[in-house]
């Protein structure tokens, strides 16, 4: 996605950043920037898992086998 960036690279974006934002705006913009990655992320995994078909798993056969023990023992308790 993104080419490697080395540390040279990030100090220099750090600092430039620092020159543009100021001490005190820098940790809001931060946060901004964040949350905006953060809602972008979830907004791809709801896309996505709208898009790729929903694969359904075969019946559990020992919950089936639990459940009609249920239900059998749910019937003998009423009468």
């Amino acid at each position: 996605m993104f080419p490697s960036i080395g540390m040279g690279e990030m100090i220099l974006i750090l600092v430039i950043a620092l020159i543009i934002f100021g001490p005190g705006k820098l940790p809001d913009a931060g946060k901004a920037l964040g949350k905006t990655i953060r809602e972008f992320r979830r907004a791809s995994e709801d896309v996505m898992d709208d898009i790729t078909p929903k694969k359904e798993l075969p019946p559990n056969p020992l919950r089936t086998q639990t459940e009609t023990a249920d239900t059998g023992a749910e019937q003998s308790v009423k009468q």
